[in-house]
């Protein structure tokens, strides 16, 4: 996630390596733009507020540039500002936006554009909700609606040790990448080492990118509540403590009532009480490099022989119909 402090690094500093580049003549641009796109997208003007397309609009899409068609911005980061722009809270990626000062009518403001193809697309102010504190303020006529069917969606659930919430997740179809880290506290990048001190506030989680249309969020949700015990506070099997509690980091209101009515179907299903943490918004810190995939590529060691390996067991035993091809 990022925050003011990474936008001040890429304006100061350097931009990241957009993924691809699109150039063309201004000549080339204009055949294929409006005149108000042109204006705004290519010569760097603004749509007067209230009047975009997309200030109102809030349905589940994906916008991206007006010009190239590089995805910017989710439209569940979209939230109502005031401010008579669209405004969203991140960009799809970190390397989609590129970051400028801009100093033009006796301001310094942060010029944000395209990183494909330089397009301008409005400014980036530290005034937007938490946990980012970002508002990207964007101009309608600079972009388009990609689509209005998302085929990828993040959740960032915990359940005790990332090592093995990430292996049962990386088994399930329509799960696309599992990155495991840390979330729910207030320390900023964390280390290992910190988190497992217990004075973070954050807990051990992953973050899951998965297709809805093939896994729907609450079944999501019924495979992590099936998968680890949600019923002890702040520990799982030989780990205690905060780090390793059980916790669901929702996007928004809807997951919020989702993770709550699954988690309030899903208590018939054990003796006690669940103790899981449903949260709203939070920065979400991965893990250092050695504890990506940590399963996978150390499946005979003894913690992986003696603690995960039974969780995947379990996995397979409760949830064939939703595995992975390659795991059945």
């Amino acid at each position: 996630m990022l925050t003011w402090s990474d936008v001040i690094k890429f304006t100061n500093n350097g931009n990241p390596k957009p993924d691809r580049r699109v150039e063309k003549t201004e000549a080339e641009w204009k055949e294929i733009l409006t005149p108000e796109q042109f204006q705004i997208a290519r010569l760097k003007g603004t749509e007067r507020a209230g009047t975009g397309e997309f200030c109102e609009r809030h349905e589940p899409g994906l916008y991206g540039c007006v010009c190239c068609g590089t995805p910017l911005f989710d439209s569940r980061v979209k939230f109502e500002s005031g401010s008579g722009w669209p405004s969203f809270t991140q960009p799809v990626k970190e390397n989609a936006i590129k970051y400028e000062k801009d100093t033009s009518y006796g301001m310094v403001r942060v010029e944000i554009m395209c990183n494909t193809c330089d397009a301008h697309q409005g400014h980036v102010f530290p005034d937007g909700p938490e946990p980012s504190g970002l508002r990207y303020c964007v101009n309608s006529a600079s972009m388009q609606l990609l689509s209005t069917e998302l085929t990828e969606a993040t959740a960032i659930v915990g359940g005790g040790c990332f090592w093995c919430t990430e292996a049962v997740f990386q088994r399930i179809k329509g799960v696309h990448k599992v990155e495991s880290g840390y979330a729910g506290g207030s320390v900023k990048k964390p280390t290992y080492r910190e988190v497992t001190s217990g004075r973070t506030g954050h807990a051990e989680v992953i973050r899951i990118t998965y297709n809805p249309n093939e896994l729907s969020y609450s079944d999501l949700l019924r495979i992590f509540f099936s998968t680890h015990d949600p019923t002890t506070l702040n520990r799982q099997g030989y780990d205690t403590g905060t780090q390793y509690r059980s916790i669901i980091i929702t996007s928004g209101e809807e997951e919020q009532k989702i993770a709550e009515e699954v988690k309030t179907e899903m208590g018939d299903y054990f003796e006690d009480p669940i103790v899981t943490e449903i949260t709203g918004p939070a920065a979400f810190y991965p893990a250092e490099d050695y504890h990506q995939n940590y399963f996978n590529d150390n499946p005979n060691q003894p913690y992986c022989m003696a603690v995960i390996n039974p969780k995947v067991q379990k996995l397979r035993a409760m949830f064939k119909d939703r595995l992975k091809e390659s795991e059945v």
